[in-house]
């Protein structure tokens, strides 16, 4: 019965370890591929545009559930 505690914590470390090294192989990769300026520009770019646009979104489902919910949005 011993035995089985121990293939689980083996196998849970092998897990651990592929995971591990894939992941900072992962990063690795990435990061010489983000080496150049032109595409992290572009990249950044992209992230604001999706940053305002999902804000924009947000903003237009706020404003649709409180007329749904009856709230008085007219400014004084």
């Amino acid at each position: 019965m011993d035995w089985v505690l121990i293939v689980f914590v083996l196998f849970k470390g092998l897990v651990f370890a592929t995971g591990m090294y894939f992941a900072i192989k992962w990063h690795y990769d990435r990061e010489k591929k983000w080496a150049d300026r032109r595409a992290l520009l572009g990249m950044g770019a992209k992230l604001v545009a999706v940053f305002l646009l999902l804000l924009l979104v947000l903003l237009i489902l706020t404003f649709g559930l409180a007329r749904t919910l009856g709230m008085d949005l007219s400014l004084p």
